[in-house]
């Protein structure tokens, strides 16, 4: 470019600026008059939020905020509990999680604390309000005010209601084989298809659904029924013309299908509809003289592709379906990790001995207790002064295949509630046995006066955040939290901290998945040696993809067991737009479909165990704070470390100042060095700056010869 050239650019660039202003001003006009419109249709007696909210391209909530006259009875008389932040772990049926009814506080008369000397154990019921007392002479935390509740179980008969199973919802063992279905990768940016042995090279035009459901289906005319996308993300070819990625991929997986509609399941098969999710979509569609049913997914459920092409990912499936083989003759692999984790789990069910008749379902109230209750992983970055502005250095341990570390011992049986009372009658014998079990607690924690290090236990949190960890000496909160945690609290390396139990749920201690994890981690272990050992570089890669898609198994197995209340995505024309479902919320449009999304609660689901999930990732929790290596002798964890050491908790991963001289054994639950860079590094003060330290780290490891 010559200097002509780049002042003609510049002039360029400045008509683009003056459009994109005028272009701002008119949708700050357009908005404005929609807003104006809006109250005046909410000046109408019989107005609805509802019936606006589609006519306006709003949700009811974005309506109610607009005109709080038009907010529904229902929702200005019940409170909701926050769901959970983040995840990383999808939903059953690849549902995301929504929030659930909160119920009633509970009240009642104080509990003596525990005798015999046990540090800082107490018991005691919840205050009225759910929020903690901090006590006379101390100041309440300024945070204090702004916590959201957690939900807790009521009183007397009400309560003790919820500790049962729902009728006829089992998990048991199934009587019929799983069906295989007939699958190829394709690279949307290559347009290499491949199917078994075969590479095909397509013209994929503009890589619509249409368009590769045509082409696709002339190179098969046999047909297939599930096509994996690994690379090209075509869902957001769009993605500039929509303000959320969301409305992209919804956009891309309704638009017009010649010959084809939206499937509406079929057989055993349940899943029907689209799943829109902004990075891993799921579109579902059948012939319209309904003989061909097809999925088109993305293989970003499973693993990273990274630059790995479609012979490669399908040598991967390959290899993960061999392996699993050995264990389930019957296995097959399904659409999601979570569908085929699940699938799996239920062919280890016994069929003969204490659980053969299965294991029974929560009651829903108890699910949704544990759904408001139970966090996933800990995520939670520190900042400066917390840590130091410039950071010596940054280093990122990860546990390695880290879940499949805290299947050994889950929660099975009736539960039973232990309340305040019941609680401080025991001896310190049996509360500590109680704390130990498999049990999920409300206690209201004090910090340590002296205390200065990370938190221990999550609080409800302010905002949109779902959990934080208070640190602050004398900080007091009441929340939930399951046996491992609490335990942790009470025997720390450092020192105790207060703990009053509030109200608990007590299961007898089983093992209803040490069958399902062991096998998945013998099949990881054999995967990750033919990673190791493979001369070949494209089978060695293969292997290791399919190491990490047991590790997605697992981990989003455990996540489905949660269960959370279901979504449903639809579409209704817009000529049609009083058909909306009026509880559902408006997630995009076009001139032609609106796009909406409506939560159905939770469904009579047969494998529903949110215990399971639950009891799994307080363990998890806990052991990023430590952990005992007994081989070694020696502990791991962000409470092994100096104060002011601990940069950032990522689900199973921490970031910290300075290299440690934990034991890495290549075993579930061990801390491996994945990234380190040298300092002085500036401490992230947010999630981008975190993560691209990270990859940095990582970077910076490899090309020294690091372990990651």
């Amino acid at each position: 470019m010559d200097a002509h050239s780049y002042n003609a650019a510049l002039t360029e660039l400045r008509t683009v600026r003056d459009e994109i202003k005028k272009a701002r001003a008119a949708l700050t006009k357009l908005e404005a008059d929609r807003d104006q419109r809006i109250a005046q249709l909410a000046a109408y007696s019989k107005a609805k939020a509802e019936r606006i909210a589609p006519a306006a391209g709003l949700s009811v909530a974005d309506i109610v905020t607009l005109a709080p006259a038009l907010a529904p009875e229902s929702l200005t008389t019940a409170e909701t509990a926050s769901p959970s932040s983040a995840p990383a772990v999808p939903a059953a049926d690849d549902s995301p999680a929504q929030a659930v009814p909160k119920p009633a506080p509970r009240t009642g008369a104080a509990a003596p604390a525990m005798s015999g000397g046990q540090p800082s154990l107490a018991a005691s019921p919840a205050p009225k309000n759910g929020a903690a007392d901090p006590g006379p002479g101390r100041d309440r935390p300024a945070v204090q005010d702004a916590r959201r509740e957690l939900p807790s179980i009521p009183e007397g008969p009400a309560g003790d209601g919820w500790f049962t199973h729902t009728p006829k919802l089992v998990s048991q063992s199934p009587n019929f084989t799983q069906q295989a279905r007939s699958t190829v990768f394709l690279d949307t940016d290559t347009s290499v298809l491949v199917h078994r042995q075969q590479t095909h090279h397509l013209d994929l035009g503009d890589a619509s659904v249409a368009a590769i459901l045509s082409t696709v289906f002339h190179v098969l005319p046999e047909g297939v029924e599930r096509i994996y996308i690994t690379a090209g993300d075509p869902w957001h070819r769009d993605a500039d013309r929509y303000p959320y990625l969301r409305d992209a991929v919804a956009a891309w997986l309704n638009a017009p299908t010649p010959g084809w509609r939206t499937d509406t399941g079929r057989g055993r098969d349940r899943m029907a509809g689209h799943f829109v999710h902004a990075r891993n979509p799921v579109g579902r569609y059948q012939r319209e003289n309904g003989e061909d049913h097809v999925e088109i997914r993305s293989v970003g459920e499973w693993f990273d592709v990274d630059d790995a092409d479609p012979a490669t990912v399908r040598d991967a499936f390959v290899l993960l379906w061999q392996a699993l083989r050995r264990h389930w003759s019957d296995a097959v692999i399904m659409g999601s990790p979570s569908q085929t984790g699940r699938d799996l789990w239920t062919r280890t069910i016994p069929q003969r001995g204490q659980h053969a008749d299965g294991f029974p379902v929560l009651s829903e109230e108890l699910r949704g207790l544990l759904h408001a209750t139970a966090g996933q992983g800990r995520n939670e970055l520190l900042t400066p002064p917390r840590v130091p502005d410039q950071l010596p250095q940054l280093v990122e341990y990860d546990r390695t295949f880290a879940y499949a570390k805290h299947t050994w011992k889950s929660p099975v049986g009736a539960p039973r509630r232990i309340t305040a009372q019941t609680f401080a009658s025991w001896t310190q014998k049996e509360q500590m046995r109680a704390l130990y079990g498999c049990g999920h607690w409300q206690v209201r924690v004090t910090v340590p006066d002296a205390w200065d290090h990370v938190g221990i236990l999550p609080a409800p949190a302010p905002g949109d955040r779902a959990w934080h960890y208070p640190a602050a000496p004398g900080d007091t909160f009441t929340t939930w939290a399951g046996g491992p945690e609490i335990h942790t609290a009470l025997a720390n390396p450092i020192q105790p901290w207060k703990i009053e139990i509030l109200d608990g749920i007590l299961w007898d201690d089983g093992k209803p998945l040490d069958d399902w994890a062991k096998k998945l981690k013998e099949t990881w272990s054999n995967l990750t040696a033919q990673a190791h050992f493979q001369g070949d570089p494209q089978q060695a890669r293969a292997a290791h993809l399919a190491s990490r898609a047991v590790r997605s198994i697992l981990l989003y197995g455990i996540g489905s067991f949660a269960q959370r209340p279901r979504m449903v995505t639809g579409t209704t024309p817009r000529t049609m737009e009083r058909d909306v479902p009026p509880d559902a919320e408006i997630i995009g449009f076009d001139n032609e479909l609106i796009t909406w999304q409506k939560p159905t609660g939770f469904s009579r689901d047969p494998n529903a165990h949110p215990e399971w999930a639950a009891a799994i990732w307080s363990g998890a929790r806990a052991a990023l704070l430590t952990q005992r290596h007994r081989d070694d002798d020696t502990y791991a964890g962000a409470l092994h470390t100096q104060p002011g050491a601990v940069v950032a908790f990522r689900t199973d991963a921490l970031y910290l100042t300075a290299p440690q001289h934990w034991p890495h054994h290549h075993q579930p639950g061990d801390y491996l060095l994945k990234g380190h860079l040298t300092g002085p590094v500036t401490a992230p003060t947010t999630e981008e700056e975190l993560l691209a330290l990270r990859d940095a780290g990582r970077t910076a490891l490899t090309q020294t010869g690091g372990q990651a």
